[in-house]
C-alpha cells in the first residue's frame, strides 16, 4: 500500500502527496493529481464531417479547436456520460456509441483516464451548455482535419489522440 495525504482539494479533483518506494526501499515524495477520468466522443455525421467545438480555455488563455468532452461523475456510466456531454455541448444525439480506447492523459502527474467514444446516426437538436462553457460548433471534412493536424492548428491532447487513432485504426471502429 503506497502511503497517500490529499494536500490539496478542488471541485474536480485532488491533489496527493504519495510515496513511491524503489526496489533498494528508498521512498521518494510524489505529486499525483487524481481525477475521476473523463469521456472524449468523435461525433461523425451521415455525410463523414467530424463536429468539432471551438472552445475558449482560460488555464491557456486562448480559443481551441477540440472534441467534445466532459469529466466523469460518480454513479454515470462513460456510455451515458458521452451521450449527456455530445447533446449538452453540441446538440446532437446518436442513435449509436463505440467505446473506441481508454488512455491516460499524463501518467507521470495525473492518474486520469480518458474513454474515447464515436458517436454516429447523428441527429442535431438544442445545446444545453452548463454556466461558463462558451464553445461553437465547427463541422469539419477529413481533408480539413488533415491540414489542421499538419499544421499545428489542432493541440488539444484528447483532440489528438481521438482524431489520428481514428484516422489509422476506423476500418476496426
Amino acid at each position: 500500500m503506497i502511503p497517500r495525504k490529499v494536500v490539496y482539494r478542488a471541485p474536480r479533483f485532488d491533489v496527493e502527496q504519495v510515496v513511491e518506494y524503489l526496489q533498494d526501499g528508498r521512498g521518494l515524495s510524489r505529486t499525483i493529481v487524481r481525477h475521476p477520468g473523463a469521456v472524449v466522443i468523435l461525433p461523425v455525421l451521415e455525410d463523414g464531417r467530424v463536429c468539432m467545438i471551438e472552445t475558449y480555455r482560460v488555464a491557456i488563455d486562448r480559443w481551441h479547436l477540440e472534441l467534445p468532452a466532459g469529466t466523469m461523475d460518480k454513479g454515470v456510466a462513460p456510455s451515458e456520460l458521452a451521450a449527456m456531454e455530445l447533446q449538452e455541448e453540441t446538440g446532437y444525439r446518436a442513435d449509436r456509441f463505440v467505446l473506441l480506447h481508454t488512455f491516460a492523459m499524463s501518467p507521470g502527474i495525473l492518474d486520469e483516464k480518458m474513454h474515447l467514444f464515436l458517436a454516429t446516426g447523428l441527429q442535431a437538436g438544442p445545446t444545453a451548455k452548463e454556466e461558463g462553457e462558451q464553445m461553437r460548433n465547427v463541422l469539419l471534412s477529413w481533408s480539413e482535419i488533415d491540414r489542421l493536424l499538419r499544421d499545428g492548428q489542432i493541440a488539444d491532447a484528447k483532440t489528438l489522440v481521438g482524431l489520428l487513432w481514428y484516422l489509422r485504426y476506423r476500418e476496426h471502429a
